[in-house]
């Protein structure tokens, strides 16, 4: 285990360099000036002195390598620098749009588990019958309906018709269920088609005849044995598409304005806030990391047998 954790630390420390260098490469060589939004005014307003002074100050006269190493030691050190809109330092703006985020993922997670595993498990039991057919059939809608196009439907419905939810802000409950069911059913569509694939699959298994003729039940046969064997692949795509989620969340949290870290980085990248959104691709980073890792070792402890062929852990 130790040794692979070790392999995948590495491999995300790689991809981290690579993945950092160039966003920071990118977001310097976008059109505009970032001493600009610093002074917050604009080119007529300041004499060329005072933007080359601070130009020299904030290091932007250095090469981009130089800087782009500066900011790694620093960001080492915990310290992800100054926004350059608020003056706040980054980590703190992130720490603070973080609760928002995971709530809001969170709530998805759940909405998408309250769908996909009766959906999934029932379409896989009853294959050809109408729940197989209506599964199969929201699968697709869901698939091809966009994230922002099914919030703007449920705002239009649930809180501008309705008026059963508020829709905009984070303040309760109230506020977070209309994004989070957004996000749990656009992402929901893919796990309904998969764990019925994997369990028609496991259904149709050795292990799970001979369990039928040695006379276990078919709801232990089905909970201990036909999911388990299903849930390896569900849980590997989960960390495959761990970035579209990520992606997902920004996108509602924008629609809905809900206060998280999504949205936070969408101002930064309309401000030019080179500092907040270098953290913000770190962060983010750092968390796929974990939650993959955590995936590589929960497959393996599912799946015995494939921790054995791998050379063990």
């Amino acid at each position: 285990m130790i040794r692979i954790v070790g392999r995948k630390f590495a491999e995300t420390c790689l991809f981290l360099l690579f993945l950092t260098f160039a966003s920071f490469a990118f977001v310097r060589l976008a059109p505009g000036d970032p001493v600009l939004t610093i002074l917050n005014v604009d080119e007529v307003s300041v004499s060329q002195e005072q933007v080359e002074s601070l130009r020299e100050e904030m290091g932007f006269d250095e090469p981009l390598l130089v800087q782009y190493g500066q900011w790694l030691l620093r960001f080492i050190q915990l310290d992800a620098g100054t926004s350059y809109v608020t003056g706040q330092p980054v980590m703190s703006m992130i720490k603070a749009g973080l609760p928002a985020t995971m709530e809001l993922t969170a709530g998805a997670l759940f909405v998408m588990l309250f769908i996909a595993l009766p959906l999934g498990s029932l379409s896989a039991l009853y294959q050809g019958s109408w729940i197989d057919s209506l599964s199969r059939f929201l699968s697709v809608i869901g698939a091809a309906v966009p994230s922002f196009w099914l919030g703007l439907i449920f705002i239009d419905a649930f809180a501008v018709r309705l008026q059963w939810f508020p829709t905009m802000g984070r303040e309760g409950v109230s506020t977070l269920i209309l994004p989070a069911l957004t996000l749990g059913v656009a992402i929901s569509s893919v796990y309904v088609r998969l764990l019925r694939s994997n369990l028609s699959d496991a259904l149709s298994q050795e292990f799970i005849r001979s369990g039928r003729a040695r006379g276990i039940g078919e709801s232990r046969l089905f909970f201990a044995h036909a999911l388990r064997y299903s849930l390896p692949p569900v849980i590997t795509v989960f960390g495959v598409s761990l970035g579209s989620l990520i992606g997902g969340v920004v996108v509602i949290e924008v629609l809905f304005a809900y206060p998280g870290i999504g949205k936070m980085v969408v101002d930064a990248i309309r401000q030019r806030d080179y500092p907040l959104i270098q953290g913000y691709i770190m962060v983010m980073a750092l968390f796929v990391f974990v939650v993959n890792t955590a995936v590589d070792l929960s497959y393996r402890l599912l799946r015995p047998e494939w921790r054995r062929a791998g050379g063990g852990v």
